[in-house]
C-alpha cells in the first residue's frame, strides 16, 4: 500500500475512533488529537502543567490566597493550538491536575 493511501486510511480510522463513546472520558486527549499537537508540544504542555501544579501546591503550603499569576503563566505559555478555557475544562473533565484546573477556571471567571 502506498504511503499516501496509508496516511489517508490512518486518518479515517482516527476520525472513527474519535467519535467512539469512550473518548468522552478523555476530553483533553481528544483535544490534543483534534488540534494536531505534536509530541513535543504535548510534552511541553504536560511540563507546564507539572510546573504550575507544583507551584500551586507550594503557594497553598505558604498560605497564599492570590493565585492569579498561575493563570497568566498558563495562558502565556500554553501551546497556541489549545484554547485556554477549553483546555482547562478538558483537563478537569479528564481528571488531569484537577485541583489546578479547577482553581484556574475559577480565576478565569473573576
Amino acid at each position: 500500500m502506498k504511503k499516501e493511501n496509508q496516511c489517508e486510511q490512518y486518518s479515517f480510522q482516527l476520525k472513527l475512533l474519535m467519535n467512539v463513546e469512550e473518548m468522552k472520558k478523555y476530553p483533553f486527549t481528544k483535544m490534543v488529537i483534534e488540534k494536531g499537537m505534536t509530541e513535543q508540544e504535548y510534552n511541553e504542555t504536560l511540563g507546564l502543567l507539572e510546573l504550575l501544579d507544583d507551584t500551586y501546591k507550594e503557594e497553598l503550603e505558604y498560605g497564599l490566597i492570590d493565585h492569579s499569576s498561575l493563570l497568566l503563566h498558563y495562558a502565556g505559555m500554553l501551546c497556541s493550538k489549545l484554547p485556554v478555557e477549553g483546555s482547562l475544562q478538558a483537563l478537569e473533565g479528564e481528571g488531569l491536575y484537577p485541583e489546578l484546573a479547577k482553581k484556574l477556571l475559577q480565576l478565569k471567571d473573576i
